[in-house]
């Protein structure tokens, strides 16, 4: 899980699948809980008229059960990189690059920071504005104010909320996003908004939901603001050469030292001298792959504090950068089984679904409900069940129904190969059907 900061986006746009067991909220406490609100000091600036125009009418208790989630299964981090760092990914990054380029240079000359790095948070936060979150702000953050833990910290968010909307930056329909509050093409928080976005396109909004210019280049006052280097690279990945001393990123050292200990680059060239000083990166330990970063690495990380995120902001931007599609790293994960995009994982979930598994949309994004078919496929296939969408579940079961497709009856003549796609149907009694498509 994401952990909370007090300024960017905590938690994926997309919740994750989780039972459907709900908490039981009050209206009665919720009602007197925001009655409480709008006279503290959180909400001073925020006008009574404006607060009750916006005042939900009951609180939402997906957001409570979100805030409370533990993950059945877990994630290793080659799982987490593909699932951010795909081919789809890339080509999206490259055609936007293309769409933005006059903006992000003038971005790039305003704010110092690197275009590629800035369309690397965009890509990671939101697919570059494909996806932008759905929950009204409003009702999640109030609910958040006023259930569970760490209401302090979702209280003073909702009243910046409030206040954006006040300020005219927003329209009150566009304050939607993730459970936790963040909103708009870069997942900024109200807090965040209030603090650092800017109208870069000049019609005298701060409009982060519809007006591309002005997310980006509020998300390069962000990363200069954390203390950004203009014309350092975030980093570069490397190979150990037997080094096996102390490591991590923080503990920074110049580059002549890491040079003295043998670390190359992956082709065997010395390291480039173009930071300041960095830390030795290694997400996977030391079999996996290795990367030296630096300041503007922890500049990524201030975004959402995981170094994981991070580094899929930094391969992203450099993908795009070079314009290469190459997703890998010169040096592997330690793992036989490597993990997948968002194409693969989709044609797993198609492959359930048509195996008659109940797993929900087929959204590309592998959640508790798709892990749980995953073990049952497994289970019945008579192979090792760890619930994992990896390369080997996908070869398994795409072969396996493939063939099943396209041999449907016992006869020594095959039949026309034909893929079978269901559609849920909601039952009267509240069951749930799967309807094979002609």
């Amino acid at each position: 899980m994401k952990k909370y900061t007090p300024l960017i986006a905590i938690l994926t746009l997309s919740t994750p699948a989780i039972a459907d067991d709900l908490p039981s909220l009050s209206s009665s406490q919720f009602h007197q809980c925001l009655d409480g609100l709008k006279y503290t000091a959180a909400f001073r600036d925020v006008s009574g008229d404006t607060f009750e125009r916006y005042r939900p009418s009951e609180p939402d208790p997906t957001v409570i059960r979100s805030l409370n989630y533990q993950p059945e299964f877990k994630k290793d981090v080659w799982d987490y990189h593909a699932s951010l760092v795909d081919s789809e990914r890339v080509a999206d990054g490259l055609n936007a690059k293309r769409e933005m380029a006059d903006t992000l240079r003038r971005i790039e000359a305003r704010y110092g920071v690197k275009a590629e790095h800035v369309l690397g948070v965009w890509g990671v936060e939101s697919n570059f504005g494909q996806t932008l979150g759905k929950k009204d702000l409003f009702t999640s953050l109030a609910t958040l104010s006023c259930f569970d833990r760490r209401q302090s910290y979702f209280r003073s968010e909702y009243a910046n909320a409030l206040k954006i909307v006040q300020n005219g930056d927003i329209s009150p329909a566009d304050m939607t996003g993730s459970w936790a509050g963040a909103f708009g093409q870069t997942q900024f928080m109200p807090s965040t908004f209030l603090e650092l976005a800017v109208d870069f396109d000049g019609d005298g909004r701060k409009d982060l939901v519809n007006s591309k210019a002005d997310a980006l280049a509020s998300t390069a006052n962000f990363l200069s603001k954390r203390g950004y280097r203009t014309g350092e690279p975030w980093g570069y990945e490397v190979v150990l050469n037997g080094y096996d001393g102390t490591s991590g990123r923080r503990n920074k050292k110049p580059i002549s030292y890491w040079q003295s200990m043998g670390i190359t680059l992956p082709d065997g060239r010395p390291l480039p001298y173009n930071m300041t000083s960095a830390g030795l990166l290694l997400p996977a330990g030391k079999n996996g792959p290795a990367f030296l970063v630096g300041k503007n690495f922890d500049t990524f990380y201030s975004y959402n504090a995981s170094e994981s995120y991070a580094l899929a902001i930094a391969h992203l931007a450099t993908l795009l950068e070079y314009e290469s599609t190459n997703t890998n790293f010169a040096t592997p994960w330690p793992t036989d089984d490597a993990g997948i995009g968002r194409r693969e994982a989709k044609e797993i979930q198609q492959a359930l679904l048509n195996a008659g598994y109940d797993i929900g949309n087929v959204d590309g994004i592998i959640g508790d409900n798709t892990r749980r078919a995953i073990m049952d496929y497994q289970r019945k296939m008579g192979v090792s069940v760890d619930g994992r969408a990896g390369q080997k579940f996908h070869r398994l079961i795409t072969s396996q129904i493939s063939t099943q497709q396209a041999y449907p009856y016992s006869s020594s003549t095959p039949t026309q190969p034909k893929a079978i796609t269901y559609r849920k149907v909601l039952n009267a009694d509240g069951t749930v059907s799967l309807i094979p498509m002609p």
